[in-house]
């Protein structure tokens, strides 16, 4: 996690200039605006504010910062994709790369806050970092299934949830070469160079724990979902998977029909969208054991198309922002219907 901002003590609060002499102003504006450079290059998530980009304080909900209103969204956004930071705007800008859908769940917890009147002490949430940045892999293969993982349930965070290969992107760290990295850690999967493309297919804001019923949130990031596209079909790069037991429990593949399913039970709405009737009983998945051997599993259907409980609980499910980026997936395809 990065901190910016904690520095230990700012050097525009020294009392004293060179060799010993009083710090006059123009020295101590210039420490101010050196610290504020260092805090702008720690930031990981940046928003355009009249021409000049601020970071986002952990408490501060980045789709209200953007005007998001009080509809479920999404709402499209200019990017512009850097080094391990991302900048956003409600509007376009130079440089901007990118024009994406930001959502976030009905539930968000910061949203919530934003609305919550008095907003908790500030001891209570954490105020001296900002919005971390994280990059998910929508691995497709050439016959249109995505791979998707099970989080370990001894994971501290999400244990126990279906979601895309994924983490944080490092300092400096392009966002492709990140989620590739991460796709590698998790699944053993190294895509050759020429053999598959990508594009960006949205952003997600995320909170663990999602809902303010769990507690208070303790980790804040803006997703970057990215869409691979192999050369190879699911068969081959299944036959290359080797999934790190220490985060992965198990991984599946899905196609365009039940990714819809699972897509269309979204969370925090009231009423559930048409399912189709010739769903199967279960999805083919592999799991680990505790041995590290692979072995085959059911999956029941009606486990995937599990929402997110108000109460804190580990049950198996797919996230709310997965759900949300396989709707974009399907987007892309063409394949969702009104």
């Amino acid at each position: 996690m990065d901190h910016p901002g904690t520095f230990g003590k700012p050097g525009f609060l020294s009392t004293r200039g060179p060799r010993g002499g009083a710090a006059g102003p123009p020295e101590g504006a210039e420490r101010a605006a050196a610290t504020q450079s260092h805090v702008m290059a720690a930031a990981r998530v940046l928003l355009l504010v009249s021409g000049r980009p601020e970071s986002v304080s952990f408490a501060q909900s980045v789709c209200g910062r953007l005007g998001a209103g009080p509809g479920l969204g999404p709402w499209p956004t200019h990017c512009g994709l850097k080094r391990g930071q991302l900048l956003l705007s409600d509007k376009p800008f130079p440089g901007a790369s990118a024009r994406l859908p930001l959502q976030r769940p009905p539930f968000c917890p910061f949203a919530a806050l934003d609305q919550q009147q008095p907003r908790p002490p500030v001891t209570e949430l954490s105020t001296n970092r900002g919005v971390d940045l994280g990059v998910a892999i929508i691995l497709q293969s050439s016959d249109q299934m995505v791979l998707l993982t099970r989080r370990t349930h001894t994971l501290r965070v999400s244990p126990n949830l279906w979601v895309p290969p994924g983490g944080h992107v490092e300092l400096d760290e392009e966002l492709l070469d990140g989620g590739l990295r991460e796709l590698g850690e998790e699944s053993g999967l190294q895509l050759p160079q020429g053999q598959f493309s990508w594009v960006p297919l949205g952003l997600w804001e995320s909170a663990y724990p999602p809902r303010l019923s769990w507690g208070l949130p303790k980790y804040h990031h803006i997703v970057l979902y990215l869409l691979v596209v192999s050369q190879e079909s699911q068969q081959q790069l299944q036959a290359r998977i080797q999934p790190n037991p220490r985060e992965v429990s198990a991984f599946m593949w899905l196609g365009p029909e039940v990714a819809a399913a699972v897509a269309a039970t979204e969370d925090g709405t009231e009423t559930p969208r048409h399912l189709s009737q010739d769903l199967p009983a279960s999805v083919l998945a592999v799991e680990l054991g505790d041995d590290g051997g692979a072995r085959p599993l059911a999956l029941p259907m009606s486990t995937l198309l599990r929402t997110t409980p108000t109460t804190t609980e580990g049950r198996e499910r797919v996230s709310t922002g997965t759900k949300f980026a396989l709707r974009l997936w399907l987007q892309h395809l063409g394949s969702v219907t009104p």
